[in-house]
C-alpha cells in the first residue's frame, strides 16, 4: 500500500489541504493520503494555536475516511519530529510505502528540521506547490543539498517505490487559502 503522510499544524485544516492531497492521491497513485495532525510543531509559536482536540476535528470534516484519512498517530507515538514519526511508522508498517508529502515553504524551511537530511533519506518525498514559495524553496539549500536525488515530476507515480533518497516537486494546482488567513478572517473553509 503507497500511503501519503501531509503533516502540519492544521490550524485549521481547509479546502486547499484537500486538494493538495487529492491530487497526489492522483500523481502519485498513491492508496492513501494520512492528514497528519502535528500535537506541536517546534517551529511553530503556540500562540494562536488552537487546541489539538479541534485541529484534529477539522482535518476529520476534510477527510472521507477512506482514501483521505485525518489521523493523531504522531500524537498517539508521542513524537514530535517528523524523521522520528515516520522511522516509527515504517517500523510499524513493514509493507507500507510512504512519500512525505510537504508545500514549498517546507522545502525552503526543511534545513531547520531536526535530522533534515536523515528524513530525505528514509522516505521519498513529494513538494506541492506553494504560492510564493515554489522559486524560493527550489533555489534553497535544502533542494541544493539534494539536487542529485531530485526525480523528474513524470516519475511521481513511482516516487513511492524508492526508500527514500527521492524527491520531485508536482507542477499542481495552486491555491492561495492559508490557514492563517482563515484564522485571521473568523473564517473556516468547507470541502466542496
Amino acid at each position: 500500500m503507497a500511503i501519503g503522510v501531509l503533516g502540519g499544524s492544521f490550524n485549521p485544516a481547509h479546502v486547499g489541504h484537500l486538494q493538495l492531497a487529492r491530487y497526489a492521491l492522483q500523481h502519485l497513485r498513491l492508496d492513501q493520503v494520512w492528514l497528519m495532525v502535528s500535537p506541536g510543531n517546534p517551529l511553530k509559536s503556540r500562540h494562536g494555536m488552537a487546541p489539538f482536540a479541534a485541529r484534529l476535528a477539522s482535518a476529520t470534516r476534510l477527510a472521507d475516511g477512506r482514501r483521505i484519512i485525518a489521523t493523531d498517530i504522531e500524537a498517539r507515538l508521542h513524537r514530535r519530529y517528523t524523521v522520528e514519526t515516520m522511522a516509527v511508522l515504517r517500523q510499524r508498517f513493514p509493507r507500507a510505502r510512504f512519500v512525505w508529502l510537504m508545500g514549498a515553504d517546507g522545502l525552503a524551511s526543511l534545513p531547520r528540521w531536526r535530522r533534515w537530511q536523515d528524513l530525505a533519506r528514509l522516505v521519498p518525498i513529494a513538494i506541492l506547490p506553494r504560492p510564493g514559495s515554489n522559486i524560493g524553496a527550489l533555489e534553497g539549500l535544502a533542494a541544493h543539498r539534494l539536487r542529485h536525488t531530485r526525480r523528474p515530476p513524470r516519475r511521481g507515480p513511482v516516487l513511492a517505490r524508492y526508500k527514500g533518497s527521492a524527491w520531485t516537486f508536482l507542477p499542481a494546482p495552486q491555491n492561495g487559502i492559508s490557514a492563517t488567513a482563515l484564522r485571521d478572517s473568523g473564517m473556516i473553509a468547507d470541502a466542496p
